[in-house]
C-alpha cells in the first residue's frame, strides 16, 4: 500500500508515466487524461468508504479474442490479447469482516467473509464473482480480510471485450497483493476467475477470457492440459501492421441468451461423446470424418457442423499464431476471414435460434463486408450471437470506414484498440 496523498503527488510528478504508457498504448505526452481517470478514482472511493491513509491501487485489462472462436471450452487453441481498456480499483483493508466493493454505477456489494457457499439467487451477479474468487483464495489457504474497493470500468459491459473476465481478474489480483504477497501467478489468478464464473455466476464458460486478461499481451493459448495450460507470448506489433484493430459494437440485445452460449459446448461435447471422450479436442478429425453418417443421426446436424468448425478453428489458431511470429500479416488477415465464414456457416452463433428481426451481428458483419470491399478482414468476435464485430480495418481507410459503419450500425459503435503488453497488475 501507499499513502494516499504520496499517489496523488506521485501522478503529478510523472512517477507512473512510463507504467501508464504501456497499460494504455499511447505517448507520455498524452497520459494526462488517464491520470486524471485515477484521481478520480481516489476522489470517489474517499467519497463512498472516507479518507484513508493508505490505498493499493489495481488494473485488469479487457481482452479482444484474435483467433479460436469457441475452441477453448473444447481444451483447444486460441489467440487473443489483452486490450488497453481497463477496470481499475482503489483498495483498502477496512478492518471489518466483510469485503465491500463499489462499481461506478451499480450498488454496493457487501461480501461476508463466513459465508463462502455459492447461491443460485446471486447467479448472474457481480457479488457471485466476488464471492467465488474470494472462496477459492480461502481453500487455498489465504487469510482473506476486510477490505474496500471502488472500481471504475472503460470495458464497456456486453462489448465483446470480456468486462466479466476483467472483473473476476481484477479481484483475483486485489487478494493476490493484498494477502498472497502477489505469489499466484497469472494463469492461476485465471484459473480462479473461471471458477467463480462458472460455480458461484452460473456460467459454463471456458478460460481464454480469463487468461487473455491476467496474463496480458498476445497470447497463443493450448488447453490440451487444462490445468496446465500451455501459454506463449506472441512477437508482434499489432500497431505497426498497417492495419487499426476494430471492435463494433452490433447494438444487439443481450438478455436472454444463456442458452444460445450454453448449446454450442453442449453440441460439441454430444460429438466427443460418441468417442467416449469428454471434449473434442481427444477426437481425431479423422475418426470424426469416418463416423460422420452415424454420429448426425445420435447428435443431430447442428453439432456436426459445430464439430466442423471446432476441428477447422483449432487448426486455424495455431496458423494465426505462426503468420504472426514470422509477420506474415496478409496471410493472417486470410485465415481471419475464414474464421468469421466458419463461425457464420458452421459454428451458427451469430444470429439467435427463431429470431428473423433481430440479427444485428450478421447485419454488422454485412456492413463490414460492404465497407471493407475485399481488404482487410472481419468476423463475429467472442460469444456471437448479439455481441459485436471484430475488424482489422487498413489505415487509410480507417476514417471511413468509422464513419460509415456508425452511421449505419450506431453512432459510437466502432471502438480502435491496442493490445496491451501488460495483464491484470497492482499499480502500486
Amino acid at each position: 500500500m501507499i499513502i494516499t496523498e504520496e499517489f496523488k503527488n506521485n501522478l503529478n510528478e510523472k512517477v507512473y508515466d512510463e507504467l501508464f504508457s504501456r497499460l494504455y498504448c499511447c505517448p507520455i505526452d498524452e497520459l494526462q487524461v488517464h491520470k486524471n481517470r485515477y484521481l478520480n478514482l481516489i476522489e470517489n472511493f474517499e467519497k463512498i468508504f472516507g479518507k484513508k491513509e493508505e490505498i493499493s491501487v489495481f488494473s485488469a485489462p479487457g481482452r479482444t479474442e484474435i483467433g479460436g472462436n469457441h475452441t477453448d471450452h473444447q481444451h483447444g487453441c486460441v489467440l487473443a490479447g489483452s486490450v488497453n481498456l481497463d477496470i481499475i480499483a482503489a483498495v483498502s483493508l477496512n478492518g471489518l469482516d466483510e469485503i465491500r466493493i463499489q462499481s461506478e454505477g451499480y450498488p454496493l456489494d457487501i461480501i461476508n467473509l463466513k459465508e463462502t457457499v455459492p447461491a443460485e439467487s446471486e447467479f448472474n451477479t457481480a457479488k457471485a464473482l466476488i464471492r467465488g474468487v474470494y472462496a477459492k483464495f480461502k481453500s487455498m489457504g489465504y487469510n482473506i480480510k476486510g477490505f474496500d474497493a471502488y472500481t471504475t470500468s472503460n470495458v464497456l459491459k456486453g462489448s465483446g471485450l470480456s468486462s466479466s473476465a476483467a472483473f473476476e481478474v481484477l479481484i483475483g489480483c486485489i487478494m493476490n497483493g493484498l494477502f498472497a504477497d502477489n505469489q499466484v501467478d497469472a494463469v492461476e489468478i485465471a484459473r480462479i476467475g473461471q471458477f467463480a464464473e462458472n460455480v458461484y455466476f452460473g456460467k459454463p464458460s471456458g478460460l481464454m477470457d480469463q487468461m487473455a486478461s491476467s496474463v496480458g499481451g498476445a497470447i497463443a493459448i493450448d488447453f490440451q492440459d487444462s490445468e496446465k495450460p500451455a501459454v506463449k507470448k506472441i512477437n508482434f506489433d499489432f500497431a505497426k501492421s498497417g492495419h487499426a484493430l476494430c471492435i463494433i459494437d452490433s447494438g444487439a440485445d443481450h438478455s436472454d441468451l444463456t442458452y444460445e452460449y450454453a448449446a454450442i459446448p453442449f453440441d460439441m461435447k454430444a460429438v466427443a461423446k460418441y468417442f467416449d471422450k469428454n471434449y473434442l479436442s481427444e477426437v481425431r478429425k479423422e475418426d470424426f470424418l469416418n463416423n460422420i453418417s452415424e454420429i448426425r443421426k445420435v447428435t443431430g446436424d447442428r453439432a456436426v457442423l459445430r464439430a466442423f468448425h471446432f476441428f477447422k478453428e483449432n487448426e486455424r489458431a495455431k496458423q494465426e499464431t505462426q503468420l504472426l511470429e514470422t509477420a506474415d500479416f496478409d496471410e493472417f488477415l486470410k485465415i481471419v476471414k475464414e474464421s468469421g465464414y466458419s463461425s457464420y456457416m458452421y459454428l451458427q452463433n451469430v444470429c439467435p435460434k427463431n429470431s428473423s428481426k433481430e440479427q444485428a451481428v450478421g447485419y454488422t458483419l454485412a456492413m463490414c463486408d460492404e465497407i471493407l470491399q475485399g481488404r482487410g478482414a472481419f468476423r463475429v468476435h467472442g460469444g456471437g450471437f448479439a455481441g459485436t464485430v471484430q475488424a482489422f480495418v487498413p489505415l487509410d481507410m480507417l476514417e471511413d470506414f468509422k464513419n460509415k459503419i456508425e452511421h449505419t450500425v450506431g453512432k459510437n459503435c466502432c471502438l480502435t484498440l491496442n493490445i496491451r503488453p501488460l495483464g491484470g497488475v497492482q499499480i502500486i
